[in-house]
């Protein structure tokens, strides 16, 4: 075996016998670190905005996040797919099969962004119609300046985002981290370049972003091809399977539900605020203050659920590779430390919304009007209610997809999202308005800790039934 050969099965294979906590905070730091600052694509983009143009911008992305997140299923769908298929083979020893999965995970994220990106152009006003604006909204003018340019990016964000999860499955979780950093940092340099010197408003925020991604596609793209990788995309020899395509669907379809449900919750959440908006906040524009005030709310909360995501796919590898290997002692280990680091953080996040939330929402609009002011603290207090208790929740519909139950993993990713949040918003805001849809949040967080709680607990027996008996053997 070569030198290079030999360094790339080693990067592997070190998911099954290096120190598990040492394996996690290796992969997790860097996917965290990575989340975060893929979170601050967007995030970036919202807090120049409501500085350099106005509140009502702010909303105005705030209706074009749906679409947005709409991306980010299909991405997740063949690039986590892809991602767990490989672990779990080379976990096995399988490697042409995870190279091969690889190939199919390009040519289906480039296809799937290209269809995007006609389908928004030909669509593009049906789509804004249903965005969720109240009648005569300035808000959605702003939204169709901006998508109609991030359109155009669809396929790099795409390919940049779900082949990070196939790179970290191979274990340079380092790769992925530069990747993100690539991306956002530039998105962060042409942000006040675009807005506030070339003064082009949204749509400066919206090239500034589809720039950054394209430049992060192509840096992580380049190492796929290099010898480097453990597997490399190899596109001459690709040879198209209906087999490996399903195979990768199965393995993304949780993700890919959750973040699909997530699109429809948030054009929930936008529709009722403009049902809502105006009568509970006293003002005449009360639907796009509520909007931008959601926006703000939804924005931190997603800076503190980023680390979790970022230790929820640092565990992935690592839980793939050594179920793939039947260590199932090694498995319970990895989710039980994942469970801790991801509580922890939602600990310091609950308390961090709860001490400073006037200081958070003046990050993104420090001369906001007095409605905004008054909404965007309190729905950020009590959307955090519960935030201690996400961590477990997230983490815990993980293990059913490498355990090889994708079936449990969509039913328990879409309990908040869907199953608990969706009832309770309709329910809540129909008896209590504006905010009986703020309060929806808590009660849904509460009602799927409960049930996950209930599903992981027989998940766990097996485990460590399966633990005990691979140590006799």
């Amino acid at each position: 075996m070569s030198t290079t050969s030999k360094s790339r099965a080693d990067a592997a294979d070190k998911l099954g016998v290096e120190p598990v906590g040492k394996l996690l905070l290796r992969f997790s730091l860097p996917a965290i670190v990575g989340m975060l600052v893929n979170a601050l694509y967007n995030i970036v983009d919202r807090i120049f905005v409501g500085r350099g143009v106005d509140e009502v911008a702010l909303g105005g992305l705030s209706l074009v996040l749906p679409l947005m997140t709409v991306f980010m299923a299909f991405a997740m769908l063949f690039g986590v797919g892809a991602a767990n298929m490989i672990s779990m083979r080379l976990g096995q020893g399988r490697r042409d099969e995870a190279e091969n999965a690889l190939n199919h995970c390009f040519w289906l994220l480039l296809i799937c962004g290209i269809v995007i990106t006609i389908g928004g152009f030909v669509f593009m006003d049906s789509l804004l119609a249903i965005l969720g604006a109240q009648e005569g909204s300035q808000a959605i003018v702003y939204s169709r300046r901006y998508f109609s340019i991030i359109l155009y990016g669809a396929s790099f964000s795409l390919i940049g985002f779900g082949f990070s999860h196939c790179t970290r499955a191979q274990g340079f979780p380092m790769i992925t981290m530069i990747s993100m950093f690539i991306g956002a940092g530039l998105n962060m340099i042409l942000d006040p370049i675009f807005i506030f010197i070339l003064h082009w408003g949204v749509e400066g925020a919206a090239w500034a972003t589809i720039i950054s991604q394209f430049v992060s596609a192509l840096w992580i793209l380049s190492f796929s091809f290099s010898p480097k990788a453990v597997i490399r995309l190899r596109l001459k020899s690709f040879k198209f399977s209906g087999k490996i395509t399903s195979q990768i669907m199965i393995f993304g379809s949780a993700q890919f539900l959750l973040q699909f449900v997530m699109s429809g919750v948030q054009l929930l959440n936008n529709m009722s605020m403009g049902w809502y908006g105006a009568d509970a906040l006293g003002v005449e524009n009360g639907g796009d203050i509520a909007l931008s005030g959601m926006n703000i709310a939804g924005s931190v909360i997603m800076m503190i659920l980023m680390p979790i995501f970022g230790i929820n796919q640092g565990a992935q590898p690592i839980l793939g590779y050594n179920y793939g290997a039947k260590r199932f002692d090694r498995v319970l280990k990895a989710y039980f430390m994942a469970i801790g680091g991801a509580t922890a953080i939602c600990i310091v996040g609950f308390a961090i919304t709860h001490l400073f939330p006037v200081a958070l929402v003046y990050a993104f609009t420090p001369e906001g009007s007095e409605a905004l002011l008054h909404f965007a603290p309190w729905a950020m207090q009590v959307m955090t209610l519960l935030l201690p208790l996400a961590g477990f929740q997230i983490v815990s519909s993980n293990v059913f997809v490498v355990t090889g139950r994708p079936r449990t993993s969509i039913i328990l990713s879409m309990l908040r999202q869907c199953i608990a949040l969706i009832p309770a918003i309709l329910i809540l805001g129909h008896f209590f308005g504006l905010y009986g849809v703020i309060a929806a949040t808590p009660v849904a967080d509460g009602f799927s800790f409960i049930i996950t709680a209930l599903m992981i607990a027989f998940e766990l027996k097996k485990l460590r039934q399966g633990s005990v008996a691979y140590a006799k053997s």
